[in-house]
């Protein structure tokens, strides 16, 4: 496969690098695996279904920058690659157009006022480690990923599941709530950042769905409130800052 640098690949190339698996889902392929996780794969993944290893989704929704501001956007998460989440914002009726990815273990983000002036950009080992912890999050838009061997998972009670797993060079250590029908309801993982605006640290991180929908045989959030301090009450106050409807997803 030809090799096209992380700062210029797009993200239909991207999508394009994602290899296909010659395998479905078979709920007894995974019957040595805690109640409670099998319960979640079996809700989140139709039987016969192809096991993909990547999601190409469409969303829009709001952003916190001070104040919400409104966005449409489309994401290629590619497991064994990364992600990039292209999006447009409107501030004061003006687009602000750019993306936030990491690919290849290299993370960036840049964003531009009128596909013009830049007005962010990160690069660097803190904004890759960030960006790894949103890749890990976001592996719940893509639950093939769950049905690798290289998870390991612990069932803490009927409805608290824990998967360990390395992605992007970090370690992640993701919590899920689902329900008595394995209905995802939160997750929550520790994320490289600086939410106050100082060092770089891990801080709990996670997400609330508060609706789900189907494509492709996978059943996946569709409505989504996420952000820093989960789990705590500055979640509510000062830690939401992105919330998201999925209007499509396609799957390979």
């Amino acid at each position: 496969m030809r090799v096209i640098r992380t700062k210029q690949l797009s993200l239909d190339a991207l999508w394009d690098s994602a290899i296909s698996q010659d395998r479905v889902f078979r709920p007894d392929d995974f019957a040595h695996l805690p109640e409670a996780v099998r319960r979640y794969l079996d809700h989140a993944i139709a039987p016969g279904t192809a096991i993909a290893s990547a999601v190409r989704l469409k969303m829009h929704g709001e952003i916190k920058l001070k104040t919400w501001i409104p966005f449409t956007a489309e994401q290629v998460v590619c497991w064994e690659r990364g992600f990039i989440w292209s999006a447009t914002a409107w501030m004061n009726h003006l687009p602000i157009v750019g993306s936030d990815r990491i690919v290849d273990s290299v993370g960036a983000m840049q964003w531009k006022l009128l596909g013009l002036f830049p007005v962010m950009t990160g690069s660097g080992s803190d904004i890759t480690r960030s960006a790894a912890g949103r890749f890990q999050t976001e592996s719940m838009l893509l639950p093939s990923v769950f049905c690798s061997d290289r998870m390991s998972w612990t069932s803490l009670n009927s409805s608290h599941l824990h998967a360990s797993f390395m992605a992007q060079g970090e370690r992640a250590e993701f919590d899920l709530i689902i329900d008595q029908k394995g209905r995802l309801k939160t997750a929550k993982l520790p994320r490289w950042g600086n939410p106050e605006g100082a060092e770089h640290h891990y801080v709990d991180f996670g997400a609330i769905a508060e609706e789900e929908g189907s494509f492709c045989g996978y059943t996946i959030p569709t409505r989504l409130r996420v952000g820093w301090y989960f789990g705590s009450d500055r979640f509510e106050a000062e830690g939401e800052f992105f919330r998201a409807t999925i209007d499509d997803a396609i799957y390979r």
